[in-house]
């Protein structure tokens, strides 16, 4: 832990702060001021200061961008515009060093070729993730009817993924995983389809629709919510 990363975390203590932050990540694009205001029913100006005070923190950065659909003369200055911030922020009291462990440990599983074990625990994991409802299901449950996303993505939310619906299908703006997956790219990214997959079967739905979907700044999985995605 270093003191850049408690004072990031720190800045989140103030609800207001900490919803504006959380709006912004959730859009995955640059947001304006008076949009920020809006979805959390502040001020405008109070939502500058909060939005100018994650920029501080480096959660958040800045950038200017036209709003409207006009351009040209008389379209007025760009607007400031915020975004989350690349990297990521860790606090662990008193410290700890999981990061290098794992990365050690991924590499050990590169050398000795452990890649199927890998993704065998990883799919185990992902049933114990579901909390154990339902057994391993087959591509014979579409009788069921299609999925309620809610639940799936609420347990996705929980990991850490930050699930989002687009044209039929869960989509992953974070990945838990990212500093390990620039390391380890191949083993990491079949390990977290293993992983979703396993999770699939513990809700009782077909792994299958978990699937390999990698987006420039995503998760590299997506998963369907209707039977036929």
């Amino acid at each position: 832990m270093n003191g850049d990363d408690l004072s990031a975390v720190a800045a989140l203590n103030d609800p207001v702060r900490r919803a504006v932050y959380e709006y912004v990540v959730a859009q995955g694009r640059e947001v304006g001021r008076n949009e920020a205001a809006e979805a959390v029913g502040v001020q405008r100006t109070l939502a500058a200061f909060h939005l100018d005070k994650l920029v501080e923190a480096g959660l958040l950065e800045p950038g200017f961008k036209r709003l409207g659909d006009r351009t040209g003369p008389g379209s007025g200055r760009p607007a400031k515009v915020y975004r989350r911030a690349p990297g990521e922020r860790q606090v662990s009291v008193p410290p700890r060093d999981y990061r290098t462990l794992a990365l050690v440990l991924a590499e050990a599983v590169d050398l000795l070729g452990g890649d199927e074990r890998a993704a065998e625990a990883a799919r185990r994991a992902g049933r114990r993730f579901a909390g154990g409802r339902g057994g391993p299901a087959g591509r014979g449950d579409a009788a069921q009817g299609p999925e309620p996303s809610e639940e799936l993505g609420a347990v996705l939310g929980r990991r850490g993924y930050e699930p989002y619906e687009e044209d039929g299908r869960l989509r992953l703006r974070n990945c838990p995983f990212h500093v390990l997956a620039e390391e380890h790219p191949v083993l990491v990214c079949s390990m977290n389809l293993a992983l979703c997959r396993g999770l699939l079967e513990g809700l009782g739905r077909d792994p299958e629709r978990a699937r390999s979907d990698p987006r420039p700044g995503e998760c590299c999985v997506s998963l369907s919510i209707n039977n036929d995605n």
